[in-house]
């Protein structure tokens, strides 16, 4: 009875494993529409002048949706949007009122067990942005200098840990948001803003004169962007990472990413002037969602 009982267990956990492997795509099939979550983080996605939704993210995501209507033979497949924050994301993912959330999340241990990754396609480091002119190249130059954290960011634990090993003596402001962190820089109540370099560059970039600032420092973290799925459908998850991996051995990910961070072609048609990092170029070698 014992070997029957463990059988039917194990027959049961297979049904449900064959049922899980087939939900994005048959949902897909049956309603005949592909919903993509989004929300405002430019240049990832965001609503441009003429209300429609575009982005780096987006332009992969719509590259995913071509594979879909591709495997399930539906070329006239509709594609919806759905705007989220940063808490509904995660549950327009899991209760099925989007089928991919395409904007910056972050890849991490704690967010996999509620969902699932693609491979990512962006990484985003806690660098820190100063004047051009400053001596300031990395952290140990910011020893019983003054740093300005946007409150309520997770900067402040990086920063805190590298200032107790260092005993950099660093004397720590707040600004109320992005733009009043880099406006003390700016007028030089601050030496230097750590946060996510691509935002940095982006504050750099919207300056009234971009010349004046830079973006240095090894990165203090790795924040991988990644296309966030449903959990334990991997049969859509493999569709969504053979389309990505298709991009990246084509290279069209390049002349994407180039467009998006070496031109005019972002928010307010702004060029941020952010090369390829390391991370992302050495990654691109090798595309996998293990890291």
């Amino acid at each position: 009875m014992k070997r029957i009982a463990g059988s039917m267990f194990v027959l049961v956990a297979m049904l449900a494993t064959a049922s899980a492997l087939a939900e994005t795509l048959s949902k897909i099939r049956e309603t005949q529409t592909i919903v993509l979550a989004y929300r405002d983080s430019p240049p990832f996605s965001y609503l441009n002048e003429n209300k429609k939704v575009t982005g780096y993210s987006i332009d992969l995501c719509l590259k995913v949706v071509e594979a879909v209507k591709r495997e399930l033979k539906m070329p006239q497949l509709a594609v919806a949007f759905v705007p989220v924050d940063s808490s509904s994301r995660f549950s327009a993912i899991i209760e099925g009122r989007a089928d991919m959330e395409c904007g910056s999340t972050t890849n991490t241990e704690e967010r996999r067990a509620k969902v699932s990754f693609a491979i990512p396609h962006f990484f985003a480091s806690v660098r820190m942005l100063v004047r051009s002119d400053s001596d300031i190249r990395n952290w140990p130059d910011l020893r019983d200098r003054k740093v300005v954290i946007t409150k309520g960011t997770t900067t402040i634990k990086l920063l805190n840990e590298r200032n107790n090993v260092r005993t950099l003596n660093v004397g720590i402001v707040e600004g109320s948001d992005d733009m009043a962190s880099f406006a003390m820089v700016e007028q030089g109540k601050a030496d230097a803003f750590p946060m996510d370099d691509v935002l940095l560059y982006g504050l750099k970039a919207l300056s009234r004169d971009p010349n004046k600032f830079a973006v240095v420092g090894d990165p203090l973290s790795v924040e991988p962007y990644a296309i966030m799925l449903r959990k334990d459908d991997r049969a859509f998850k493999k569709l969504v990472d053979k389309e990505i991996v298709r991009i990246v051995e084509s290279r069209e990910i390049y002349s994407m990413y180039n467009y998006w961070f070496m031109n005019r072609s972002g928010p307010g048609g702004v060029n941020m002037n952010m090369p390829m990092g390391n991370l992302l170029r050495e990654s691109l070698k090798y595309p996998g969602d293990r890291f």
